[in-house]
């Protein structure tokens, strides 16, 4: 009864302040439009007990470290242990690289991101015509394990783990990376780090593919298996809602879109008699983060709960581990504004108190002046002091989930969960997310949200702080990285050299048998990894795979 006349006593309180709240608004000379989410769901002035009348604590939040993980993965979080502290790296030669991370890690950066170019993301090699005005420019040029070599020579493997981005050719990458840390006398069950894996956002995020989605999706999950078998401390896949987001996508978008992939790659690990808690714990995630405080960090929270209710309901999985969302966060690049470039280390400070309020597991912060070029070297390292700056002065790993308990935040977090699960309903309506890729369904949903969110900005509804509002002429001198033109000669000659110094012979029968396996259906990495021993490069075995899967034209929409 109590409750009851509480209840009454709230609403007529409502009823009261949304009378004087009409009564203000209408006295404004200006009324302003009704505010909404970035995704479009109109925002009331103050949130209440009623917002939140549907959650039950155990059942929606519950503690950190216990199902649903709501509120974390751990019931330590950072009390126990920071997040990694990555920084994004890749530029002219692998040797200029090496000396980046060396640098960073001096610094104290606890993890590595490394970037490849498009040519060897693409799986061709640095000779290759289309390949001349690519090499180096926007990450390393990695052909061979020589080149993969030089990258981590004397860097602390066995203490700093690399994550390596790379999709499309992610087999080879992984294969060097293997062959190179075996010849650091490291074995194959303590060879931790990430490969991203994660192909089918490359049909509809950044075009970075180069087999049809059905041959994509198989390689994918062949990681799954070598990986589970071989590489017990290796995060097989880094599915990546980020690029999504930075496609264009609306927040709830990048969490459909990425759980879509997940539920594809899952299914196809399933269908090959693969049991679900012996893959699933290795399965981590990278997501963006844009600067919207408070959604950003209900985004996390909702996808916390969303995988582990999709993992125990949907797959049965019975491993608290396999229920874990882990996932990296970084900043969302399309937040910088290469107007006024002081104003990103506000805009990556605040991803960075947004990515350690949401429970995140690493962090990778953007360089103010990546609007214009690669980071320089004192832009990367204050883009990594600012990381640290919060972990150990702001008192935010002090307390886990300390917007839990919001009724704004835990009605955002229902929200997007919700919105989500109905955009995932949708994708199943289209036969799953290949089905949905293929025909170009997801690439039309992107566009159309990238279009309204650019017309927000040209018509000033969205603020953007120094592009359309509070603009100066000035143009403040900042000192750019600029690429080196001679690194795709250097690294051309440094291809002639292992062309003459490796065995035709072996080269050939170890091509030949990746095709075979490959045209048999069985798994590539075996066959991949003894390629690469053979100092096959990336555009060889990618050419050999082209032979057997073709090459994906994507559809017109």
């Amino acid at each position: 009864m109590a409750d009851d006349s509480a209840k009454k006593d709230l609403r007529e309180a409502a009823r009261e302040y949304e009378s004087k709240l009409a009564d203000a608004l209408g006295r404004q000379s200006e009324p302003k439009s009704a505010p909404k989410t970035s995704y479009g769901m109109p925002l009331k002035s103050v949130y209440t007990p009623e917002d939140t009348g549907g959650q039950d604590y155990l059942r929606d939040l519950g503690f950190p470290g216990a199902y649903p993980f709501t509120r974390g993965i751990r019931p330590d979080m950072y009390r126990g242990r920071l997040w990694t502290m990555r920084q994004y790296a890749g530029f002219d030669t692998v040797g200029e690289t090496n000396s980046r991370f060396r640098h960073l890690l001096e610094q104290g950066l606890t993890g590595m991101n490394v970037a490849f170019d498009l040519p060897t993301q693409l799986g061709l090699d640095p000779d290759h015509p289309l390949a001349s005005s690519e090499v180096g420019k926007v990450g390393i040029s990695c052909p061979s394990v020589r080149q993969m070599e030089t990258l981590f020579h004397e860097l602390p493997l066995k203490q700093v783990t690399p994550s390596l981005t790379v999709n499309a050719s992610a087999q080879s990458v992984l294969s060097m990376y293997v062959v190179t840390a075996q010849n650091q006398g490291i074995p194959l069950e303590q060879i931790g780090g990430t490969t991203q894996n994660d192909i089918l956002k490359e049909f509809i995020a950044r075009g970075n593919y180069i087999f049809p989605p059905g041959p994509s999706l198989k390689m994918t999950v062949d990681l799954f298996e070598y990986c589970a078998e071989h590489l017990p401390r290796w995060n097989f896949i880094n599915i990546c809602g980020y690029h999504v987001r930075e496609a264009g996508s609306s927040l709830v978008q990048e969490l459909a879109f990425a759980f879509g992939n997940a539920r594809a790659y899952l299914d196809e690990a399933l269908s090959r008699g693969m049991e679900i808690d012996d893959f699933a714990p290795r399965i981590a995630f990278n997501f963006s983060v844009f600067n919207n405080v408070l959604e950003e960090v209900s985004k996390f929270r909702a996808a916390r709960r969303l995988w582990a209710r999709l993992l125990k309901e949907r797959y049965g999985a019975k491993n608290p581990r396999s229920l874990t969302f882990r996932t990296g966060a970084g900043s969302g690049g399309s937040t910088l504004v290469a107007q006024q470039p002081e104003n990103n280390i506000v805009r990556v400070t605040l991803h960075t108190v947004i990515a350690a309020m949401a429970g995140v597991q690493s962090m990778h912060t953007a360089s103010m002046d990546e609007a214009h070029a690669l980071p320089s070297e004192e832009a990367a390292t204050l883009a990594l002091r600012t990381q640290q700056i919060v972990a150990y002065e702001s008192g935010l790993a002090d307390v886990i989930d300390p917007l839990g308990g919001s009724y704004y935040v835990e009605n955002l977090t229902d929200q997007i969960e919700e919105q989500v699960e109905e955009y995932l309903t949708r994708i199943e309506e289209r036969g799953g997310m290949v089905a949905a890729i293929e025909s170009g369904w997801v690439v039309q949903e992107i566009g159309e949200e990238a279009y309204r969110l650019q017309r927000e900005v040209e018509r000033g509804e969205r603020v953007v702080v120094g592009l359309n509002r509070f603009t100066t002429d000035e143009t403040p001198p900042i000192e750019l990285h600029t690429p080196d033109p001679s690194v795709a000669s250097t690294v051309r000659g440094e291809i002639d050299g292992l062309r003459k110094d490796r065995d035709p012979k072996a080269l050939s029968r170890a091509l030949d048998e990746l095709k075979s396996v490959a045209s048999e259906g069985g798994n590539l990495m075996p066959a991949t990894l003894e390629a690469v021993r053979s100092l096959a490069t990336v555009g060889e075995v990618s050419g050999a795979l082209r032979d057997i899967f073709g090459e994906w034209q994507a559809p017109n929409v």
